[in-house]
Parts: C-alpha cells; sequence; structure tokens
C-alpha cells in the first residue's frame, strides 16, 4: 500500500483538515488548523507531498521523523501542525485497514469514558452563572473561562475581586471553574491573582503567564496550591522538558493539532507520566482534531480532562457550526463524559460532501487585534 494522494482542505470557521487516501483505495483525516495561519500551513505541505506521496502509509513513526527531521529546521508552530494533520491521518488509514480503533493500536484503552468541560462566555459574575448553569444543563460537570478581560501591568485590587467573585459564580452552579489566563496578565498581577484564586479552589489556572517567561511561571508555581496548566503554544517534547524538570506544570496541554499530532502528543504524555503531571489536551478546534484526542486519552493513565471542540454539535458555543460529522451521535456526552469511541481509526466518520460544500464558503480568518484601554495592544 502506498500513499497516492495528500489534500487539504480549508472549512469554516478557520479549520484545516487534510485527507490521505492510499492507492488501495483507504482515506485517512487529520486536522492540521492553526488559528489565523491556514495558508501557511498548507504552504508546508507542499513538501510533505513531495515527500510522502508514495511512502507506506503504516509506517507512522518513519514518516513523522523524516517529517520533522528531513528538512533540516525544524519544530515550530507551522512546521508541526502541517505534520499533526499528517499524522493524524496516517493513524486514521491504519486504524481503518486493520479495523480497529486507534487506541487499540496505542496498547489498549485504559478507561472507558472521557470526562471533558467547555468554554464559556461572560464578564460578570451573573453572566458567567448562567452560561455555567447552561452548561450543566448540557451534561457538563466542569467550564474554562477567560480569567480577565484586561488587566494592566500593575492595576487596581479590584480587578482581582472581579475574577475571584467570576469563579465563585460558576462554583455556585455546582460547576467546576478552570481560568485560562491567555498569557495576558504580567507578572506582578498573576502572582497576585494565582494567590487570590486559592480562596475558590479552581480547577486550573491556564497560562497564568506565557510560556516564553518560564521564570516567572516559576515563581507562580513555587507560591500557588492552585494546579497550573500550560502547553498549547508548546509544540513538541523537546519544548515540554524544561517545563517538566522544573516543576512548573501540574497538567500539560499539547495540541494533538499543534504538537505533532497523535505520536507526538502520547509521547509527551508519557514525559509527563514520569513527573506526575497530568495531560488534558488542548482542543478548541475541529470535530477532527477532538476524535484524534479522544484515541490519545482513552489509552494514557495519566489523563485529567479533555476541551471539548467546537466543533460538536452540542457544544458549538453560540457559534452557528457545521459537525462535519456523517453520524454525530458516535460522540455523546453523558453526565460530564463521552464513550470512548469503538470505531476503526479515529472512530468518526466524516460527511465528506459536507466538508466540500463548506469549503467553498470558507472566508480567511485572521486573530483579532485587542487593544486595552489606553490603546496598547494586549494578548487575545
Amino acid at each position: 500500500m502506498k500513499i497516492a494522494r495528500i489534500e487539504t482542505i480549508k472549512v469554516p470557521p478557520r479549520w484545516l483538515f487534510v485527507r490521505v487516501e492510499t492507492d488501495e483505495g483507504h482515506v485517512g483525516w487529520g486536522e492540521a488548523s492553526l488559528e489565523g495561519h491556514a495558508g501557511a500551513v498548507e504552504g508546508a505541505f507542499g513538501e510533505l507531498r513531495e515527500r510522502f506521496v508514495g511512502h507506506d502509509p503504516f509506517r507512522i513513526e518513519d514518516a513523522w521523523q523524516v517529517g520533522y527531521r528531513g528538512g533540516f529546521y525544524r519544530g515550530g508552530p507551522v512546521l508541526m501542525s502541517a505534520l499533526s494533520g499528517l499524522d493524524q491521518a496516517l493513524w486514521d488509514i491504519k486504524g481503518k485497514a486493520l479495523g480497529v480503533p486507534v487506541w487499540q493500536l496505542l496498547g489498549g484503552k485504559v478507561r472507558d469514558r472521557i470526562q471533558c468541560y467547555a468554554w464559556i462566555g461572560g464578564d460578570k459574575p451573573e453572566e458567567v452563572g448562567e452560561a455555567a448553569a447552561g452548561r450543566k444543563a448540557q451534561g457538563f460537570k466542569a467550564i474554562k473561562m477567560n480569567a480577565t478581560s484586561e488587566m494592566q501591568w500593575l492595576d487596581t485590587p479590584a480587578s482581582l475581586k472581579a475574577t475571584v467573585a467570576r469563579v465563585a459564580a460558576v462554583r455556585d452552579q455546582g460547576v467546576d471553574a478552570a481560568l485560562d489566563f491567555h498569557g495576558r496578565v504580567h507578572k506582578p498581577m498573576a502572582r497576585q491573582l494565582a494567590d487570590r484564586l486559592m480562596e475558590v479552589s479552581p480547577l486550573f489556572i491556564e497560562e497564568p503567564m506565557l510560556c516564553e517567561n518560564i521564570e516567572g511561571l516559576r515563581q507562580i508555581a513555587n507560591m500557588s496550591h492552585v494546579p497550573i496548566a500550560a502547553g498549547e503554544r508548546l509544540y513538541s517534547r523537546w519544548d515540554f522538558k524544561r517545563f517538566f524538570e522544573e516543576a512548573i506544570l501540574d497538567i500539560c496541554q499539547p495540541d494533538v493539532s499543534h504538537a505533532g499530532g497523535i505520536s507526538e502528543t502520547r509521547r509527551i504524555a508519557a514525559m509527563a507520566e514520569a513527573y506526575d503531571i497530568a495531560l488534558a489536551p488542548h482542543c478548541p478546534l475541529g470535530p477532527i482534531a477532538f476524535a484524534a484526542c479522544l484515541q490519545v486519552v482513552a489509552a494514557t493513565p495519566n489523563f485529567a480532562i479533555q476541551e471539548m471542540s467546537l466543533g460538536i454539535h452540542y457544544n458549538t458555543g453560540g457559534h452557528d457550526l457545521p459537525t462535519y460529522l456523517a453520524d454525530p451521535s458516535l460522540i455523546t456526552l453523558d453526565d460530564g463524559y463521552v464513550q470512548v469511541p469503538e470505531g476503526p481509526g479515529l472512530g468518526v466518520v466524516l460527511d465528506e460532501q459536507v466538508i466540500r460544500e463548506e469549503a467553498r464558503s470558507y472566508a480567511s480568518w485572521s486573530n483579532p487585534v485587542w487593544r486595552s484601554a489606553d490603546g496598547g495592544f494586549t494578548e487575545w
């Protein structure tokens, strides 16, 4: 069997699907979505096609090593996202060809169901409380929300109180809350906020500072008892290595569409287990990425909780998104959990007709530019 075709398809709202077809007619799907940079990732596929059309699709590790190391320059979001999409598709092909789910190829499942959380919006306590109640009605037991919409380098203590009040409002609904700082909070306020949040025991705080500020993250880790999560902007086991060695993280969040696909996410999880760090994959993307995450975490002992994709029909976060799934019932939330998929490959069936129809209406998407009250740029 040989790879006959590698195709990329941009679909709304901002996702890049990868379709790999073999000369024997097997089709595998992956997702190489890198929000705001779909064109750059598409460009990286030019080289991947040259290397891998004609390659044995079952030699997944060989493809990963050649894809990662063969271009001399390696790593980074663009190259790793392209490699991620190809890797997912090859695992999907192998599972389908052998008639087993990917988790079976990874050693078999270690759990039967997977706990998930959903995103909520809202700036005021009453808004997030209402949104949390809505997620609870959908079956979620945990949510994630912004820690703060905007915070100056040195800000008023009232801003700290507002964040604590929002967490308390979610907890009042009987729902656990994780807080995403988005790396937008600078060290003086991040330390204070992490300290104050111990009052309300959030599930975890995500990116309390950007990962390039490793010294600041180390300080927060040394002074706070709140679990710290990060990793969506780390792209390989080598990127995670120092964070593990310095005991900065409690939860690692590689993105299966950015961090080398199923193969590398699995390796990052195994490294994390040796440091008693949990895995909670980042996944605000489409249904293929989510399906790939489910395959990894089903076979990962140190898994904690899974972010639910926006591309799942009951979790659109207010967006009118097509599911792209021929049978959405294959992924069903029940009491905060989804069952481990039992189907071959990634365990989902894509509706290719819908994918190609929606691709016609794809519009280029760029990350929004946010500015603070003084007009200065601030993180998304």
